[in-house]
């Protein structure tokens, strides 16, 4: 679904990512993981079209976008919540969700009506500024957002961060619906291991911009954890 091939960064002088391979396969959820600063955000950024890609290359379904727009990597295919949510907060719930309409192949003007289903808070609060949502909603509505334009591939920068238990669970539970039983190919980074467990299928490690760990969810031992996420 998605490869990227021998991908370098740079920040400033600063090498951020080395000759990094990245394989998301189709249909399953894969969360990257590593401590802060190993350049997760910044192997998203990229694939997103965020930023410029140095050297490298990125594949998704079989075709280079390297070189392709963000705004294009979305009528590609590839929902992306960032960090932070980075929802509309003067605008309202509804006005938000509508955003991503235009990208959608079938044309439709109407969110479509599963979103309301997964999330049942938006339906709840359509008309309610985004602004005025607490974090765990705002972050269902960036979920919400995402999936408008009816993605192959949704990418989840940490969807857990600063949101309530609850919630937590809720997200989590979206996600497992959204791979395992619509089949959805999920690329997530996630701090918290409990959760990367229970959502997803594959991990790929990250450290100092590198991959060094990548297999089935099973094979995350706690060597693997030890060295390469305990802080």
């Amino acid at each position: 679904m998605l490869n990227v091939q021998g991908l370098n960064q740079f920040y400033g002088e600063s090498h951020t990512l080395w000759d990094l391979n990245v394989d998301i396969v189709a249909g399953k959820c894969t969360v990257l993981m590593g401590r802060n600063g190993v350049g997760k955000t910044t192997l998203l950024n990229s694939v997103m079209g965020l930023l410029p890609v140095q050297s490298g290359k990125i594949v998704f379904n079989g075709a280079d976008i390297t070189k392709m727009s963000a705004e294009k990597r979305a009528y590609a295919g590839i929902g992306y919540v960032p960090q932070g949510r980075q929802i509309f907060s003067m605008l309202t719930v509804e006005e938000n969700l509508k955003i991503g309409l235009p990208v959608r192949k079938d044309k439709a003007r109407q969110v479509p009506p599963f979103i309301y289903e997964l999330f049942p808070v938006l339906k709840e609060m359509l008309h309610r500024r985004g602004g005025d949502l607490s974090g765990g909603q705002q972050q269902q509505l960036a979920i919400g957002r995402a999936l408008v334009i009816d993605p192959k591939l949704l990418i989840l920068d940490e969807p857990t961060e600063g949101i309530q238990p609850n919630v937590v669970q809720e997200i989590g539970d979206v996600i497992r619906k959204l791979n395992r039983e619509l089949g959805l190919t999920v690329m997530l980074v996630e701090q918290k291991l409990p959760f990367a467990r229970k959502v997803g299928d594959n991990f790929c490690i990250m450290d100092r911009g590198r991959q060094v760990a990548a297999g089935e969810m099973a094979a995350l031992d706690e060597t693997l954890i030890k060295t390469y996420l305990t802080v």
